[in-house]
């Protein structure tokens, strides 16, 4: 397995990490995820620590909490080889403090999923949404005041606007608080607007990427084709109104692309979307999942080869799509662009 630095910190993370979504299956939303429990989840993880792939990502709010109580179940005896990630600031109950990145609500949360985890500190913790309400100073004191008391090593953001995680490294270096080293966003072939601003952003500021549904909210699986839509029982068609909308015939494009580089690798349409993706500047993490042990070795299969420069050239093209202003515009002028973003 392939470590690299998180985003401008020391910290090491693998190229692949294994997210939790599946543990649990509360609720319909989750169910259409997976379902996994705890003797499922420590097979599982003992799968991920075998090949490599040693940081695993939840939040507090996959399946109510559940998901991060199966994670400590699973990861009892093996904390010392592997890093935890956790993400808090969506509604976790039905309280007027329940939810945002207030004081009250981040050191709640953080007790919280220790407990459920069953450890003393967590490796990544992340602001799972950006919260107009709280002043980023106040949030920022708070997981700096948690960094200080041990209980969290690093933070991050995710789907954060680009003017607010910039708001707030500004406010972090202003005093001297903990920055935001990471950002989990969504990011795949068929939806690259991370591009557009947030990985210059982290390109400047040191802030490495998480990627959170890498094969686009099921529909880079290579099932869904031309006459051929997703099925009952696959996420593409469990939770299909969920996901943002794309254009059909871009996607169509994207797996024909795919097909060509599949026949000339040898590789799944799955394993060569991961591929890609590991190849993208800032991309420190790209979070993989799975219901059982075969969809697993399937997507670990996505690291030890690289795509060629011509075959990332043909993704590129098939997948390109016009960008929002003001990034159409800046594109017209590439001798003010600094940086080469691949």
């Amino acid at each position: 397995m392939e470590f690299r630095r998180l985003g401008a910190s020391g910290l090491r993370v693998p190229a692949l990490s294994f997210g939790t979504a599946t543990f649990g299956g509360a609720g319909d939303f989750f169910k259409a995820w997976g379902s996994t429990d705890a003797g499922g989840a420590e097979r599982l993880i003992d799968i991920c620590l075998d090949h490599g792939v040693s940081m695993f990502d939840s939040a507090d709010i996959y399946s109510g909490g559940l998901a991060e109580t199966i994670l400590g179940e699973a990861i009892k005896g093996k904390r010392d080889r592997l890093l935890i990630s956790t993400k808090a600031t969506f509604p976790s109950g039905d309280g007027p403090n329940d939810f945002g990145s207030s004081r009250q609500h981040l050191i709640d949360a953080v007790d919280k999923s220790l407990t459920r985890l069953g450890v003393d500190h967590i490796d990544l913790f992340q602001l799972h949404g950006q919260d107009y309400n709280t002043p980023v100073e106040e949030t920022l004191s708070t997981l700096d005041q948690l960094v200080r008391a041990g209980k969290i090593r690093y933070i991050g953001a995710s789907n954060f606007s680009g003017w607010h995680l910039m708001k707030s490294q500004a406010a972090a270096d202003r005093h001297g608080y903990a920055r935001h080293v990471a950002h989990q966003v969504y990011y795949s072939l068929l939806n690259r607007d991370y591009e557009w601003e947030l990985m210059p952003l982290g390109l400047d500021q040191g802030v490495g990427a998480t990627i959170w549904s890498p094969l686009g909210w099921g529909k880079l699986t290579g099932k869904i084709r031309r006459g051929q839509p997703a099925q009952p029982g696959t996420r593409a068609h469990d939770i299909a109104g969920t996901g943002p909308a794309y254009p059909e015939e871009r996607l169509f494009k994207i797996i024909e692309a795919m097909d060509v580089i599949a026949e000339e690798t040898g590789k799944t349409i799955p394993q060569i979307a991961l591929n890609w993706l590991l190849r993208r500047p800032t991309v420190s993490t790209v979070i993989i999942g799975a219901r059982n042990e075969e969809q697993l070795i399937a997507n670990i299969g996505a690291v030890g080869w690289a795509l060629t420069a011509e075959q990332v050239a043909a993704l590129d093209a098939a997948s390109d799509a016009e960008p929002a202003y003001p990034v159409w515009h800046q594109r017209g002028f590439p001798q003010l662009n600094e940086r080469d973003l691949g």
